[in-house]
C-alpha cells in the first residue's frame, strides 16, 4: 500500500514526520508556537524587555535550531507590539565567513588558526553582522523595519558624533558582497553627511594640478616679457602651495597607511582588502577618526565601546536592545563536527563580561560534545565564565509525554477540515493505547528520533499491506517491531557506535 494513499484516506495533507531539519521543515515553520518546543523554552527565551544570556547544550536533533527559530518568531511578535522598544535580532548561525577570514589572515594552518581565536574576533564578527544590515537599510533595503522612510531619516539626522561612529563602523565592518564597495561607501558617506570635501586622493590631484599650473606660468613668464614678474610671482606662490599640498598629502597618506595596516592586522574576522580600507580611511578626517575607540592591538575594551555606540545607533531605528542567536557551531567546513575545533571557537565567548553586556542577550545553542569538554575545565575557567549566571541548560531532555504532545500538534497541523481523526492514536488499532505510544516515544529521547520512529512506523505498515486489501489502522506488532529497532539505533548513537 502506498503511504500517500494512507495519508489521503485520513485526510492528511502531508506526512507530518518526514522532516529532520527544523530550518527546512514546512510543518514546524507553519505551526510553531511556545507549545511546540522544550519545556525550558521560557527560561531560554527570557524577557525581551531585558534580554539575558542562555547557554544550552543538546544532542543533534534535540531541537536547538527549532528553539532558535521559535525565539526569532517570538521576538518578531514582540517587535510588532512594541514598535519603539524593539529587539534587534542578530542571527549568528553561519560561522564560515568569520572562520575563513581568520584563516586567511593567519600564516599557520587552519587548526592553528582556530586555536588562535579570541573574544575580540567574536566581537568583530558580531559588529560586522549588525553593521552590514544597518548599512543595507540605510542604502535602501527595508529589512523588517516598520516605517522605513522615517527610520532612515532618523539615522541621517543623528548627532554628528553618532554619524561619524556609523561611518567608522562601516569602514571597519561592512561586509556587503555584491556591487562596488566604494560606491556603497560613497553612498553611505553622502547619506550620513560625513567625510572631507577634499580627501587624500583629491588633495594629491589638486596639488599636482597646482604644480603644473605653476610650471606653465613660469614658462609663460619667459615668453611674455611684459608679464614676466607677475607670472614669476604667481608661479612661485603656486609652487609653494603645490609643494605644501604634496607634503600634507604625503603625511596624511602615511598616517592613513599605518592605521590601515594596524586595523587590517587586528581585525581578522572581517574580509576586506588593505587597499580598500586605506581608501576609506582617506575619506574621513583623521583628526576625528583617531580618537575613536578603534580596535587596535591590546585594546579589547575598544570593541565593547563600539558595541555600545552601535546600540546607540540602533536606538535611532527604534531598537532598544539586542539579541544574538548562535547556532550550528558544528557545521562550518573547517570544523566538520570535531569537538576540539568547536571548543577553540566557543571557549573565548564564555566570558562573563562579554555575555553580560547591558541591553545585549546571547542565546548560545551548543552541541552536547562541548558539555562533555566543559566538565574537564578548571576553577579559573568557571570563575571567568560564571556559567551560574548564564541560564545554562545542561542538556535538552525530552519526555515521552512531551514528544507525544509535539507529534499530536504536528499531525493536527497537517489535517484537512473534516478529517475523522483527532489524535495520533486514532491511526492505530484499538489495542494500541496512548501509554504504548508515549512509552515508545520516550525511548527515542528527542524530537528528530521521534519523527524518524513514526515515519518508519507509517512506512512499515504501508509496506505490509496490499493495495487490494488495505489496512487503514496500524497494528501493535508494527509499533513494537519498529520501536525495538529504533530504540537500538538510538542507544548505539548515544554510545558512539553509529552516526546520527
Amino acid at each position: 500500500m502506498n503511504v500517500e494513499n494512507f495519508l489521503r484516506h485520513w485526510s492528511i495533507r502531508e506526512n507530518p514526520f518526514k522532516a529532520e531539519e527544523a530550518r527546512e521543515d514546512p510543518v514546524y515553520l507553519r505551526i510553531m508556537d511556545s507549545e511546540m518546543t522544550h519545556p525550558d523554552f521560557e527560561k531560554i527565551y527570557g524577557s525581551p524587555d531585558h534580554p539575558g544570556t542562555s547557554v544550552v547544550f543538546g544532542e543533534k536533533g534535540s531541537g536547538k535550531t527549532a528553539t532558535r527559530l521559535l525565539i526569532e518568531e517570538r521576538l518578531r511578535q514582540y517587535n510588532e507590539e512594541h514598535p519603539e522598544q524593539k529587539v534587534w535580532i542578530a542571527r549568528h548561525d553561519d560561522l564560515n565567513p568569520m572562520l575563513d577570514s581568520i584563516v586567511a589572515h593567519s600564516k599557520s594552518d587552519s587548526s592553528e588558526a582556530l586555536k588562535s581565536i579570541t573574544i575580540g574576533d567574536h566581537m568583530d564578527a558580531l559588529l560586522a553582522l549588525i553593521t552590514t544590515r544597518v548599512i543595507d537599510f540605510l542604502t535602501g533595503d527595508d529589512l523588517d523595519v516598520d516605517k522605513p522612510r522615517k527610520r532612515r531619516r532618523q539615522l541621517r539626522k543623528m548627532p554628528y558624533p553618532s554619524r561619524l561612529d556609523l561611518a567608522a563602523l562601516t569602514m571597519l565592518y561592512d561586509q556587503r558582497k555584491t556591487g562596488n564597495p566604494m560606491s556603497r561607501w560613497n553612498q553611505t558617506l553622502t547619506k550620513l553627511r560625513v567625510g572631507r570635501m577634499l580627501n587624500i586622493r583629491a588633495l594629491l590631484w589638486t596639488s599636482l594640478v597646482v604644480l603644473v599650473a605653476a610650471g606653465c606660468a613660469t614658462a609663460a613668464g619667459y615668453i611674455h616679457e611684459p608679464w614676466k614678474w607677475q607670472l614669476f610671482t604667481t608661479s612661485g606662490a603656486g609652487f609653494a602651495v603645490g609643494l605644501a599640498g604634496l607634503y600634507y598629502w604625503f603625511t596624511q597618506a602615511v598616517r592613513a597607511g599605518k592605521l590601515a595596516r594596524k586595523l587590517d592586522r587586528e581585525v581578522r574576522a572581517v574580509d576586506r582588502t588593505h587597499g580598500l580600507l586605506k581608501k576609506q580611511i582617506g575619506d574621513l578626517p583623521l583628526k576625528e577618526l583617531e580618537p575613536l575607540p578603534l580596535p587596535l592591538t591590546g585594546n579589547e575594551d575598544s570593541r565593547y565601546d563600539l558595541i555600545v555606540r552601535l546600540r546607540q545607533i540602533l536606538e535611532h531605528m527604534g531598537y532598544a536592545s539586542l539579541v544574538v542567536l548562535l547556532d550550528r557551531v558544528d557545521e562550518p567546513a573547517l570544523v566538520n563536527g570535531q569537538p576540539g575545533k568547536m571548543r577553540s571557537i566557543i571557549w573565548p565567548m564564555l566570558n562573563n563580561k562579554f555575555l553580560q553586556q547591558d541591553g545585549v542577550g546571547f542565546k548560545l545553542l551548543l552541541p552536547i560534545e562541548l558539555r562533555h569538554l566543559l566538565r574537564r575545565e578548571d576553577e579559573d575557567f568557571f570563575q571567568k565564565a560564571r556559567l551560574d549566571k548564564q541560564n545554562m541548560i545542561d542538556r535538552l531532555v525530552w519526555s515521552g509525554s512531551t514528544l507525544y504532545d509535539i507529534c499530536n500538534k504536528r499531525l493536527a497541523g497537517c489535517l484537512d477540515s473534516g478529517s475523522s481523526i483527532n489524535k495520533l492514536t486514532d491511526l492505530f488499532e484499538a489495542e494500541v493505547t496512548t501509554d504504548d505510544v508515549i512509552e515508545a516515544l520516550d525511548q527515542m529521547k528527542q524530537p528528530r528520533d521521534a519523527f524518524k520512529f513514526l515515519y518508519r512506523v507509517l512506512q512499515e505498515h504501508c509496506h505490509s499491506a496490499a493495495d487490494e486489501n488495505p489496512e487503514w489502522r496500524i497494528a501493535k506488532s508494527v509499533l513494537d517491531n519498529v520501536r525495538r529497532q529504533e530504540a537500538q539505533r538510538v542507544q548505539d548513537l548515544y554510545r558512539g557506535l553509529t552516526p546520527a
